[in-house]
């Protein structure tokens, strides 16, 4: 395989969250509007200084990144949209950094934005994959809770992981989240309340489940000299994976496209686990949480039960462990999920976190894991960033 080229003079900076709600009565439209405007508040750009524009979204349809920018006034010459839901934050990055690198564009604005009105769930999954129409719905449910059942049910059984591991996992980014003023989930949870929740879909019980709701995230990709005349902090991006449809033929997921490129994630980082200060994975389940993990080389497949039990996940702890509540405890905006790992991911390092500042954090580890059928994620994503 061809070796690929570093990351030199890219950077990335400039982290925005607009406050999640649970239920809101605006558009995508306005989301994405009001992440614009955060990112140009905090970095000092005008609209016309971006160049190129990256969208990701569940609910912005039937527009795209198109006609997303005629609604936001921009004129960019590089322009993405991505699909690929929480794997999207990783891969605008990928995407922002070569474009820059490559001169296509200077300035990237990667902005992910979603509603969550009344019926915003039922049209999503209405709509989500012709995978899900076909041979999903036919057979009576829709949705990610008994897709992850049957995952979770799987994996326990291969690996002897128990509803108390995962448990542990849910209390950590809890406790994680009760330090950030903008998560929905504040309240305290213990392991007890854990275990008693009641059953959503056996063996998934309540506080396994995200909750979905409104939101936006951005970031902004450029070179390392726009940013030092703009004044801003910086974080370099050392390694970058993507991998889709991985394992095609597992009868049910036990891992993801992560296992099949970890090498080259941390050959071109140049460092290992043990040097990663924070670590920021999609959360949709603990499930999830616990393969990559194993599938990121944390610790080895099979293992991931003991890690869990002798590792400390809070923000002061051995792994810190998505240090804003992830969106177990801080929300899932549709797609803007995909992107709420890279923000904490980079504030930590740039030292501008939401809440608990993990000491002395200089590298985080962002994954991403989206576009979920019937018993699988289809696309899987990770970077190493480091403070500049």
């Amino acid at each position: 395989m061809r070796k690929r080229l570093r990351y030199d003079d890219v950077v990335v900076c400039a982290p925005v969250t607009v406050p999640y709600e649970r239920y809101s009565t605006q558009t995508a439209h306005w989301w994405a509007g009001k992440a614009l405007r955060a990112l140009s508040q905090a970095t000092g750009l005008e609209r016309d200084a971006i160049d190129g524009f990256c969208f990701a979204s569940f609910s912005a349809g039937p527009d795209t990144a198109v006609g997303m920018i005629q609604h936001l006034g921009l004129s960019p010459r590089w322009l993405d949209h991505l699909p690929t839901g929480g794997a999207s934050g990783v891969m605008a990055l990928r995407r922002a950094a070569r474009a820059v690198q490559c001169g296509d564009a200077e300035v990237v604005a990667c902005v992910a934005a979603d509603t969550n009105q009344l019926d915003s769930f039922r049209k999503t999954l209405a709509n989500f994959s012709r995978f899900s129409q076909d041979a999903v719905y036919p057979y009576g449910f829709g949705g990610p809770n008994a897709t992850f059942a049957l995952i979770t049910d799987n994996y326990m059984r291969q690996y002897g992981v128990t509803r108390e591991d995962f448990g542990k996992l849910c209390v950590a980014q809890r406790q994680n989240a009760r330090s950030n003023p903008l998560a929905l989930q504040r309240g305290e949870l213990t392991l007890e309340a854990y275990l008693k929740a009641r059953p959503i879909s056996d063996p998934v019980h309540l506080y396994d489940c995200v909750m979905p709701c409104a939101g936006a995230e951005a970031f902004l990709v450029t070179t390392a000299k726009v940013a030092e005349r703009l004044g801003l902090q910086t974080v370099r991006v050392l390694s970058t994976i993507e991998r889709h449809n991985a394992y095609p033929d597992d009868l049910v997921q036990w891992r993801g496209g992560w296992a099949i490129d970890v090498d080259d994630l941390w050959q071109m980082a140049g460092i290992g686990p043990q040097d990663i200060d924070t670590l920021q994975v999609y959360d949709d389940y603990p499930v999830i949480v616990a393969m990559q993990l194993e599938d990121l080389g944390f610790c080895a497949k099979g293992n991931v039960a003991q890690f869990i039990r002798r590792t400390n996940f809070g923000i002061d702890g051995d792994l810190p462990l998505n240090t804003n509540g992830g969106q177990l405890s801080a929300g899932q905006a549709g797609a803007a999920g995909g992107f709420q790992n890279m923000t904490e991911g980079l504030r930590q390092i740039l030292r501008q976190p939401l809440g608990g500042q993990v000491p002395n954090a200089r590298r985080s580890l962002v994954s991403g894991f989206g576009l979920v059928n019937y018993d699988r994620g289809v696309c899987t994503a990770a970077a190493i960033l480091e403070a500049a």
